[in-house]
C-alpha cells in the first residue's frame, strides 16, 4: 500500500495500528483537557493517523471510551450460555457480572479513567444508554431462557435493570473510594440488594 504525501510528512507519535492504543491516547486527552474540548483531529494528530483512519476503529468520539464493548457483550453472553443449568440464577448473573468487571491489576487505573468520562461526563449520558440497553438485553435474554418467557417480558427486562444497577453503584462507590475493590462493591451491592428484597440472606454471603 502507498502512503500519501501528507500521510508520510506527518511528524510526531508512530502511527496507532491498534482500537486499544487509539483508545488510550483519546482518554489521555480526555482526562487531561476535558471530553468536551478535544476534537477527533486532535486524537487522530496525537496517535499519528488521520482522520479517515480514525473511523475506521470509531464510529464516533463517543464510542472511542466505550472500546471493544461489542467484543466484551459477546464474551458476556458465552460466559452465560456456559454456566450449568443447575447453578441459581442469582449466583449466576452475579458471577457473570462479576466476570465482565474484572480486569487485571495493570489495567486498572486505565480503566478508572474510562469510567470516570463514561460516568461524569453529561455529553456522553444520551450515547451511554445505547450501550447500557445492550448490556442489560443480554442479561434479559439469559434469564428469559431460563425462566422460559420473552426477553421483553417484564421479569426479564427488571433483573436486567436491577444489575444494571448494582454495577453503576459500584463504580460510583469505586470512583469516590479508589481504596476499594471493583468486584467487591460488586459482590456486595448482589448480597445487599438480596437482603433487602428477601426476608433473610443466605449465611455466609456477606
Amino acid at each position: 500500500m502507498t502512503v500519501g504525501r501528507k500521510e508520510a510528512a506527518r511528524v510526531g507519535r508512530a502511527r496507532s495500528t491498534t482500537a486499544a492504543e487509539l483508545g488510550r491516547i483519546g482518554l489521555e486527552l480526555f482526562i487531561e483537557r476535558g471530553f468536551d474540548e478535544v476534537t477527533v483531529d486532535e486524537i487522530a494528530a496525537a496517535a499519528g493517523i488521520g482522520r479517515r483512519t480514525f473511523f475506521r476503529y470509531f464510529p464516533s468520539k463517543n464510542d472511542l471510551p466505550w472500546g471493544d464493548f461489542d467484543a466484551m457483550l459477546g464474551r458476556m453472553r458465552a460466559h452465560l450460555s456456559d454456566i450449568p443449568a443447575d447453578i441459581p440464577l442469582y449466583d449466576a448473573l452475579r458471577a457473570a457480572v462479576i466476570d465482565f468487571n474484572t480486569f487485571p491489576d495493570a489495567e486498572l487505573p486505565l480503566h478508572r479513567q474510562r469510567m470516570e468520562v463514561l460516568l461524569r461526563t453529561p455529553t456522553l449520558v444520551a450515547h451511554s444508554a445505547l450501550r447500557y440497553q445492550s448490556w442489560r438485553q443480554v442479561i434479559a435474554d439469559f434469564v428469559a431462557a431460563r425462566l422460559g418467557v420473552a426477553a421483553d417480558a417484564l421479569q426479564p427486562q427488571t433483573i436486567g435493570w436491577a444489575c444494571l444497577g448494582i454495577s453503576l453503584a459500584a463504580y460510583d462507590q469505586w470512583l469516590a473510594h479508589p481504596e476499594q475493590v471493583l468486584t467487591d462493591l460488586i459482590h456486595q451491592g448482589f448480597v445487599q440488594m438480596r437482603e433487602v428484597f428477601c426476608s433473610r440472606a443466605v449465611p455466609g454471603d456477606v
